[in-house]
């Protein structure tokens, strides 16, 4: 890693250190989350989508007579959307970023390296995250994107106009938000299980199974989960009963303020273990 104190002049104020500090860690960590095998399972996962609906425009182009009507285009694309792009990949996606961040660097015995540069514990939280954000949501992002896109162009004029104006441009947007927020509450829950667990895949198939069985469960066991607030915020209903029931859809207001609420605390919660944490790789 390279020094983050290197710019930083004698008379530097603290606030002003821990920005070099923070700027150092993410042009070190970032470069991690987009080159090597990680980075290549993320690349998989996230071009699992633009393959379908690339596959699905060379069939519509093909074949004109099977295109329907854009609200029907729009609610199938709103059922993949939440039931495979977000419960699925961002999910595992996150899994393998955020669980990594610490304790892949145990498994690789490079986390002493870490704890012995002179940088705050919690400024290491903060900047192996945000790395991880920059990584997770800039793949996932342009895999949404590209597959909002690639699903409306197969239907010529009509489809572009959609797109470029009201609601399919603001449909766009709020998918990428949700996608940004997805990012941010499972990849706080997925830094946090990373580092209490030596094995963090069993906790994490029981946060899958617990989040998939979501639309089954009584309401109230409902709002105790990431994916009731994520699919609350998707701009068009899935109206397939059959895939996924809300009993009580979380407004805007309420949603977003507690995903990052709640991303917030298991933030600080990391950080408090991590200050007390001490490397031994004899157990790992």
């Amino acid at each position: 890693m390279s020094s983050p104190n290197a710019a930083i002049q004698p008379d530097s104020s603290g606030t002003a250190l821990w920005r070099a500090q923070l700027m150092g860690l993410l042009r070190s960590e970032v470069r991690k989350g987009f080159v090597g095998g990680r980075a290549l399972m993320l690349y998989l996962l996230a071009a699992m989508p633009v393959a379908l609906a690339l596959l699905v425009a060379i069939v519509l182009y093909l074949f004109p007579e099977e295109q329907e009507d854009l609200g029907s285009v729009s609610i199938a694309f709103a059922a993949a959307f939440q039931a495979f792009v977000i419960q699925v990949l961002v999910f595992v996606g996150c899994l393998l970023v955020f669980t990594s961040l610490f304790r892949g660097e145990m498994l690789q015995r490079s986390m002493h390296y870490y704890f012995l540069c002179p940088v705050r514990r919690e400024l290491l939280v903060v900047g192996k995250y945000l790395a991880g954000q920059i990584a997770a949501f800039s793949i996932f992002g342009i895999s949404v994107l590209l597959s909002y896109v690639l699903t409306f162009l197969p239907y010529g004029g009509r489809g572009i106009e959609y797109l470029t104006v009201s609601p399919g441009l603001g449909h766009v947007f709020a998918y990428l938000g949700v996608t940004a927020l997805a990012c941010l509450g499972y990849g706080a829950v997925f830094l946090l299980v990373g580092l209490i667990f030596r094995n963090p895949i069993i906790p994490g198939i029981l946060i899958f199974f617990w989040e998939s069985l979501n639309p089954f469960m009584p309401a109230v066991l409902q709002k105790i989960s990431v994916i009731h607030y994520l699919i609350s915020l998707c701009p068009v209903p899935a109206q397939s009963s059959s895939i996924r029931v809300i009993a009580d859809p979380a407004s805007g207001w309420f949603s977003v303020p507690g995903i990052l609420l709640v991303t917030t605390a298991l933030l600080y919660i990391v950080a408090l273990r991590l200050r007390h944490t001490e490397i031994s790789y004899g157990g790992d």
